[in-house]
């Protein structure tokens, strides 16, 4: 039999582990800002994880039930999501606008600042995050292939639509396909440019994501391109 304060703590374990599962949710659908949605996320995490520590004792010591043995899975399941966040982005740098052409990046045109939100990120590249990019992000390049712009135009364009992403904007005599991903869980919004130029006989694709909020993407928008890049180029 659980006491009334290993009752107490199981529950508000089992609790809390909940209510990290609805903080994308809560986030997503405007109910909670999305800093307010990050740090339910985080403290409700570290602090179920507590939790799941005391009910994982608890269970040792063969004094707990149902109840102990559901705080401890809730918890220590709320500790490895945050134990496996911080572990990635700990090995990535703080950026969150990641680009095949550093020197001459695409630039959004139907993506406006407006579209984008107040106090969202800016969109105007900043030349001094390309070192950081290169070392961290060594395959984000450009990619040449042997089609004209205008198949390529529709490839990309099948591939942007194929992934479920809302097409902003889309320019096939510039060459140019601008696009916003959002994520299912938490609601955020990354952009997306496609910049495709005649190079030889090919077409030289360039493509340049940029995430709303937050200084670090955690590696998501150059997984992105080159996911992306894969899609088109092959």
């Amino acid at each position: 039999m659980l006491s009334r304060r290993s009752s107490i703590i199981a529950g508000g374990t089992i609790a809390l582990a909940v209510l990290v599962l609805l903080a994308g949710p809560l986030t997503k659908f405007g109910v909670l800002p999305w800093s307010a949605g990050l740090g339910l996320f985080a403290l409700g995490s570290l602090v179920a994880a507590i939790g799941g520590l005391i009910c994982l004792g608890i269970v040792i010591r063969n004094r707990g039930g149902m109840l102990a043995s559901g705080g401890m899975v809730a918890g220590l399941a709320a500790a490895a999501v945050l134990a496996k966040i911080i572990t990635g982005a700990s090995g990535v740098p703080e950026i969150h606008d990641i680009t095949t052409d550093t020197a001459n990046p695409p630039l959004f045109v139907s993506v406006t600042p407006a579209l984008r939100g107040d106090g969202s990120n800016s969109i105007t590249y900043d030349p001094a995050i390309a070192p950081k990019q290169a070392a961290a992000y060594p395959g984000v390049r450009p990619r040449t292939i042997t089609k004209s712009p205008a198949d390529v135009f529709d490839i990309a364009t099948k591939a942007v639509v194929a992934r479920g992403w809302t097409v902003v904007g889309a320019d096939s005599a510039t060459g140019r396909i601008e696009a916003t991903d959002t994520s299912g869980w938490w609601g955020f919004k990354d952009d997306v440019v496609i910049r495709l130029r005649p190079d030889g006989d090919g077409t030289r694709i360039d493509i340049r994501s940029v995430s709303r909020i937050g200084r670090s993407d955690m590696g998501a928008n150059a997984a992105r391109i080159e996911k992306l890049m894969a899609a088109i180029a092959g």
